[in-house]
């Protein structure tokens, strides 16, 4: 798995929001071995870190030949985020193109406990 990598926010005292999309993920059905097409959402509070966005682009594309549920995989998208910037608070939203008549989101957050923020 690609490396994320994180530089220090410039304002980590201001509470504000970051949002990164990514409209072209892949990744592979684990039943099938077809191809699931989504848009994942990164919205964050950061809080002494934020997420750089070159690595990031190289930590989606390993997804691109994985084999893995949706629910599964936007909450592993979570933990390596949370762990890699410890934000204050953090959802990651997946939407995932029409197949076989359904459509799918799927929601995952953090909120950082007290003092816990990166």
């Amino acid at each position: 798995m690609a490396k994320i990598e994180v530089f220090e926010n410039n304002y980590p005292d201001r509470e504000y929001w970051i949002s990164h999309v990514n409209e072209e993920f892949t990744s592979v059905c684990p039943k099938t071995g077809l191809p699931d097409f989504g848009t994942i959402t990164i919205d964050y509070i950061p809080g002494k870190l934020c997420l750089e966005l070159k690595s990031l682009k190289y930590y989606f594309l390993d997804f691109r030949n994985k084999g893995v549920f949706y629910e599964t995989l936007i909450n592993e998208i979570l933990d390596d985020l949370v762990a890699a910037c410890r934000p204050r608070y953090m959802i990651v939203t997946g939407e995932f193109t029409t197949r076989g008549g359904m459509h799918s989101v799927i929601k995952a957050e953090h909120e950082a406990e007290e003092g816990d923020e990166g």
